[in-house]
């Protein structure tokens, strides 16, 4: 993985867990938005991953 990728991952852990404390700290809508970003950071993650893999299978 490039240094950028990582960076992007890392970025995207953060994301997740700000949704999971914005979750957990509100209710309502705000709450769905927490919901929201966890869901926005564990499949942009795995998205990323799954790039990696492509882009090795294809060299």
């Amino acid at each position: 993985m490039n240094p950028g990728r990582v960076f992007f991952l890392a970025l995207s852990a953060v994301i997740a867990l700000m949704g999971l404390y914005t979750a957990a700290r509100s209710e309502g809508y705000l709450s769905f938005f927490g919901f929201a970003l966890i869901a926005f950071g564990v499949l942009f993650a795995l998205d990323m991953v799954k790039r990696h893999y492509d882009e090795m299978d294809a060299r």
